[in-house]
């Protein structure tokens, strides 16, 4: 007969105790049984654990040292217990998140206070990345959700929309187009204007828009970042048509915000892999994503 978790059990109470009739009491069984117990667990380890003074227990030097041993396990097996309780609580799970850049900055934070308002205890990580690495990372399945712009079928991976908004005009604040509701197309020509880069989806649709009917702008700054884009507009370098998003969240104090006459959409796209464990938060944060739709 080997040692059992009966004998290390029938030892911690006993060390906790001080007793083998405190012991008892704590295990809920019987002396008698607890002392055969005790005496086994001795006979197995072929030395003495406690010496018997008077009819009380001492505890010896290779049961205090036995004793420490015994407490990190079983402080260990609290902790996995602990662990394995939490993970049947949704607001208690971890839920990691790739996503655009421009899409950290101006979508997640207001649909992130909307969930851990909900749930409170939940841990949520976010990693920014650009394409194609944030295509190659939800299809190798390491995010729980992915947030991507004009998403393309990927393998193992479901897309599904989040919001469609239009594409909007922002003005340094002094500028004269300021004082007009709406602007056209034509109200861009002659100006200088701040562009994504070349081979942004959104600059080339924009680009053709205004190709279509012969505008001319003077298109001396280009960037990646639609943040980049707002920030140099404030400065007065020109005027531009970014993502409503972050023309939202970069507005005010220097930049002015106008829709515009014609429709260029602009869609936000759910990830979620299909061969990772489906985290219970995902359902919420995508509700709460399309709650704060602009």
């Amino acid at each position: 007969m080997d040692i059992q978790h009966r004998h290390i059990e029938v030892f911690r109470a006993v060390m906790t105790a001080g007793s083998v009739t405190g012991a008892a009491a704590l295990l809920y069984t019987s002396q008698p049984t607890l002392s055969r117990d005790l005496a086994r667990l001795e006979q197995l380890l072929g030395y003495a654990l406690f010496e018997r003074e008077r009819g009380r227990l001492k505890a010896t030097a290779r049961a205090c040292t036995l004793f420490d041993e015994v407490e990190r396990s079983f402080q260990g097996l609290a902790r996995v217990i602990e662990r394995a309780k939490a993970l049947g609580r949704a607001e208690d799970t971890a839920l990691s998140v790739l996503s655009l850049p421009a899409l950290s900055h101006a979508l997640l934070p207001g649909a992130l206070a909307a969930l851990l308002g909900e749930h409170p205890a939940a841990r949520v990580s976010i990693t920014p990345a650009e394409p194609p690495l944030l295509e190659a990372w939800m299809g190798e399945q390491r995010f729980d959700l992915g947030l991507a712009e004009q998403a393309t079928p990927l393998p193992g991976v479901r897309v599904e929309p989040v919001l469609e908004a239009d594409e909007v005009a922002v003005l340094p604040a002094g500028h004269a187009l300021v004082s007009r509701r709406r602007l056209a197309l034509k109200d861009f020509a002659g100006l200088d204007f701040i562009s994504l880069a070349e081979d942004d989806p959104y600059r080339r649709e924009i680009d053709a828009r205004f190709d279509a009917v012969g505008v001319q702008r003077r298109l001396r700054l280009q960037t990646h970042s639609a943040v980049a884009v707002c920030e140099l507009v404030r400065a007065g370098l020109g005027v531009a048509i970014v993502n409503p998003l972050t023309a939202a969240a970069c507005a005010g104090s220097g930049l002015a915000v106008r829709p515009l006459t014609v429709s260029i959409p602009y869609r936000v796209s759910a990830l979620i892999p299909l061969h990772r464990p489906a985290q219970p938060l995902v359902d919420d944060l995508l509700n709460a994503l399309r709650r704060g739709r602009p």
